[in-house]
């Protein structure tokens, strides 16, 4: 039991890391690096910014998959047992995993914008008048990327939550005489 809440703490708190993380980075550090007098600092910053996160990002990740697949053994009866357990697991991985995968390409285009960043830029995610094709491709996909992550971010919350709910004791029954049944 203690094993479990442990866990589960760890993979909420993950969760929230990701989620408010990516938030701050995309209104916070993107918006100030945006002030930057010099056009040529504001990828810079924003680059900086993002790259101090991201060890603590991929940490994060790796918490919070361990912690899931800690939460996911103790529960293997209970997943097995109850009716829509099983589904929910593998659609929370799913979304889990596709928003990694948009976090990881963000970085991606991030290190492709630090590279051109003495281009100069409006903002972290808007290129400046004349700005090479690549520079523009890369800020025009994280301009999107960085409201796309925290939607991902917050729906694997979301669907942790629904996971907590399951876990009622009211719902259990509910859902074992379902399948049962």
């Amino acid at each position: 039991m203690a094993g479990n809440l442990i866990a589960r703490s760890l993979h909420d708190l993950t969760a929230g890391a990701w989620f408010g993380g990516s938030l701050m980075g995309a209104i916070g550090l993107n918006g100030a690096a945006a002030a930057a007098k010099d056009s040529t600092e504001r990828t810079r910053l924003s680059s900086l910014g993002w790259k101090k996160w991201a060890p603590v990002q991929a940490g994060a990740f790796a918490v919070h998959l361990l912690s899931g697949l800690a939460i996911a053994w103790e529960n293997k009866g209970r997943t097995a047992a109850q009716e829509g357990v099983a589904g929910l697991n593998v659609y929370k991985t799913a979304v889990t995993l596709a928003g990694a995968g948009v976090t990881l390409y963000a970085g991606i285009l991030g290190s492709k914008v630090e590279k051109l960043a003495a281009e100069g830029s409006e903002g972290a995610t808007e290129p400046k008048p004349g700005a090479s094709d690549e520079l523009k491709a890369a800020q025009k996909q994280l301009k999107i990327l960085q409201w796309a992550i925290p939607v991902f971010a917050g729906w694997v919350i979301v669907l942790g939550a629904r996971h907590g709910e399951m876990q009622r004791p009211k719902n259990v029954v509910q859902g074992l005489l379902h399948r049962a049944s």
